[in-house]
């Protein structure tokens, strides 16, 4: 496989982090800010290397991720634990502090801190946690909290909270997965494939 573009990895990464929509070459090209040719190039190497799938829909072809392929999950494992690199200083902090913690098995940062930075609120966060470790991964968060300036605002889910929230389309979860994930990818990955 040759070098994957900045343009693969977001078509890549919207498809993963929207499974309530469907995507074909001209709303993936609108998305890119791409011609619809350029969409469809990208899509059909994705798919001839195995790291999308392809569907036709009347006229339309549509595109989703290969679960079944044990390299696309690692490829798109990969693709997700670099996501953050690209990030401002300031992301990069919390991205450090929220890397801290033990006690969850997936988090995802998202909300306004991606988007206004050091004029955000708070810090939003999604944390997949077990009933076992939710005390400590609470404590956890306090002590984050005592020693920032913006306070975490976390969101907890079970394995299962976040799989039925996904189904049922719940608006803060299907924005929450589009965020930046700082750690569980392969929970991320089991969660969107059901």
């Amino acid at each position: 496989m040759k070098d994957i573009t900045f343009n693969e990895i977001k078509l890549v990464l919207r498809i993963l982090k929207s499974p309530e929509e469907d995507y074909n070459a001209n709303n993936l090209s609108k998305i890119l800010g791409i011609s619809p040719m350029g969409a469809l190039k990208i899509a059909k190497r994705l798919v001839k290397e195995e790291i999308l799938t392809s569907k036709q829909i009347g006229k339309g072809i549509f595109y989703s991720i290969n679960f079944k392929n044990p390299y696309s999950r690692q490829y798109i494992q990969f693709l997700l634990k670099r996501e953050g690199e690209y990030s401002t200083p300031y992301i990069k902090r919390w991205i450090s502090e929220i890397k801290k913690i033990k006690n969850s098995g997936l988090a995802i940062l998202f909300g306004s801190v991606l988007l206004k930075n050091e004029t955000a609120n708070d810090i939003d966060v999604l944390f997949v946690v077990s009933q076992k470790k939710f005390n400590q991964l609470k404590k956890e968060i306090e002590q984050i909290n005592k020693m920032n300036d913006k306070k975490i605002h976390p969101i907890f889910q079970s394995t299962q909270d976040i799989k039925d929230n996904i189904k049922k389309q719940d608006k803060i979860i299907l924005n929450a997965i589009k965020g930046i994930v700082i750690f569980g990818e392969e929970i991320l990955l089991e969660v969107i494939k059901k």
